[in-house]
């Protein structure tokens, strides 16, 4: 299950490093490169929730070999895609795969341990999904620079193959078996609402810098927040009148997932927003090719998952500020890395240690707050916990993506011709964009450990 997990997360990241090739190949415009690389998450975000409902209805073991087998084709079909147009399908497609077979990890996990073992079933699982987001970097950079077979960018697709072939029949001998859970039904006026909620805040962030902010996107973003109201305003009827929601109201009263939702968010839109705006300007800005550009992100990636691995050892006494400490050691090391790459220079070491400084700040403010609201979760709201966090999570990373891409592409074209420095500006911009981000993260748990 871990193994599905980290390729799913993989594929969320894995497609950065190969952007500006695929942007060449494919002639592709830069709302077409974002759509690529969020339109993946867009329908693993919008259907993550509906997947773990699936899950608990039909059975965990069915959903996980379901998604899996549509994640796997669609890999195939993205690595043989000839056009911007069906490259992004095949993504939205690949998305919808993982949103089948992510949620019952979570699940599994929830039902199939418990006391400590759960903890450190919970801490492996974080680490991961964290040590993924980074390590995707790392892999789009080596198999682009491969060129395995002549095949260039279409690698970081088609090398899912195998391995969901593999994990395929792994999954059929090794998973448990449960059974389909009697009285239950899928909400699909709910999954209307939502999946319209979630299209509409998405897609006018992906689009709406490219087109110059036209009144439909102002429209479509008000409108999102008003389908969201009507859609929690529905749930919460249902639930009373005792049906099965697609979110059980009472899980964000359960104790920490409130707060942990919201810092899982933070951590992963700042996550998504550095890594893709930095690829873009070493990349683009610096003219690195894919490979040096990846293996760039190797110290982040080590010390997300090493600390991610090691957090629950640390002395007592961190603890209790260990997660507003990791966003204040996130928007330190951001604004380093911005600081160190300004005028167009290489950044030299301290670019690295501020690779360090965002890789274990942004872990401690994710592994602890997803392992500790998940850990007091009963296995009877199993399905709807993992649901709703993983969905934060690539909420999260899609709107880092669309908003802090969107501030990097409209800064660089206000500048007129891209080149190091005009690149490097807008990184620094972002820097400070992200930083904040971070900080404000920060005082919110304060504010909440205060209360």
């Amino acid at each position: 299950m871990l193994t599905a997990q980290f390729m799913a997360v993989l594929d969320v990241f894995i497609v950065n490093v190969a952007a500006p090739t695929v942007r060449t190949e494919l002639d592709a415009s830069g709302a077409a490169l974002q759509l690529i690389v969020a339109g993946y998450t867009i329908t693993y975000s919008v259907l993550l929730i509906t997947g773990a409902r699936l899950g608990a209805l039909f059975g965990h073991r069915r959903a996980v070999l379901g998604g899996l087998a549509l994640f796997t084709a669609a890999s195939l079909a993205c690595g043989l895609a000839q056009s911007s147009g069906q490259l992004i399908a095949f993504r939205m497609v690949q998305g919808a795969g993982s949103a089948l077979m992510i949620p019952q990890v979570l699940s599994l996990v929830q039902r199939h341990f418990a006391g400590q073992a759960r903890v450190r079933a919970l801490g492996v699982y974080a680490a991961v999904l964290a040590v993924g987001a980074a390590a995707g970097q790392v892999a789009g950079g080596v198999l682009v620079s491969a060129d395995l077979f002549g095949t260039g960018w279409r690698s970081v697709f088609l090398v899912n193959v195998p391995v969901g072939l593999a994990l395929l029949v792994l999954g059929r001998r090794e998973l448990p078996r449960d059974g389909a859970r009697a009285g239950g039904a899928l909400d699909l006026v709910g999954l209307v609402l939502l999946g319209g909620s979630v299209s509409l805040l998405t897609v006018p962030l992906v689009l709406g810098q490219e087109e110059g902010w036209p009144l439909w996107s102002w429209l479509c973003l008000g409108s999102s927040v008003v389908l969201f109201a009507l859609f929690w305003a529905y749930e919460s009827a249902l639930a009373r009148r005792g049906g099965a929601p697609l979110i059980a109201p009472r899980v964000l009263r359960l104790p920490g997932i409130g707060l942990a939702v919201f810092r899982v968010f933070a951590v992963m839109a700042v996550n998504a927003g550095y890594l893709f705006t930095l690829t873009l300007h070493v990349q683009g800005g610096l003219g690195y090719g894919a490979l040096r550009a990846g293996l760039t992100f190797t110290p982040a990636a080590l010390a997300f998952g090493a600390v991610g691995l090691t957090w629950r050892r640390w002395p007592q006494r961190w603890q209790r500020g260990m997660i507003p400490g990791g966003f204040v050691l996130a928007a330190a090391g951001t604004l380093g890395t911005g600081l160190a790459l300004r005028g167009g220079s290489g950044g030299g070491l301290w670019l690295y240690v501020s690779f360090v400084v965002v890789g274990v700040g942004l872990s401690l403010g994710f592994s602890p707050a997803l392992t500790r609201a998940l850990a007091t979760v009963r296995p009877e709201d199993a399905a709807d916990a993992s649901g709703l966090l993983a969905t934060v999570t690539q909420l999260g990373q899609l709107i880092g993506v669309a908003a802090f891409g969107a501030l990097f592409l409209n800064r660089v074209e206000a500048q007129g011709a891209p080149g190091a420095y005009n690149s490097a500006d807008a990184l620094l911009l972002c820097a400070y964009a992200l930083a904040g981000a971070a900080v404000l993260a920060a005082v919110s748990g304060l504010v909440r450990m205060r209360r």
